[in-house]
Parts: C-alpha cells; structure tokens; sequence
C-alpha cells in the first residue's frame, strides 16, 4: 500500500536547520494510487495531520517530491509518496 511520508524541520536562513525534527506518515485509502491522487489531495492531508490547515503555504513540486514552506514561519515540510 503507498504512503504519504513526511518530515517537518525548523529553517535558518531560508533553508532547512534540522535543529528539531518531525516524521510521520498518511496511508493512502483503500483503493487509492500514486497515480490516482492529486498533489493537491496530498497536499491537504498533510497539513491536516501537522495542523497546518488554514496556514498559507509555497508549494514546491519536484516530480515526486512536495515542499511546503508556510508564509510566516521559520518551517519547512518535506513530503514524498512512496509504495
């Protein structure tokens, strides 16, 4: 089954400090593929499971890879999807 995996980290200078870390993980639902769910869905569970809901953010995409870096706040999230 594929999983969402996360790592949220401080940033210093614009760019990830790892003075502090957070891993976690999000299942995809039964049923569900890579190639079936939209970045923006991905997007959206995340910030669900690390309460960022609500809080804008820059969205990099790199293929399979997500950068969240939240306007306002020494953060950064880095997401990929694995299976």
């Amino acid at each position: 089954m594929a999983k969402i995996v996360w790592e949220l980290t401080d940033t210093f200078g614009g760019e990830a400090n790892y003075a502090w870390v957070k891993r976690g993980v999000v299942e995809l639902k039964l049923g569900e593929t890579i190639d079936s769910i939209t970045n923006l869905a991905i997007v959206r569970r995340v910030k669900a499971a690390i309460d960022w809901q609500g809080i804008h953010c820059e969205t990099e995409s790199w293929g399979d890879d997500i950068t969240l870096r939240p306007r306002g706040m020494c953060q950064v999230c880095f997401i990929s999807v694995t299976e």
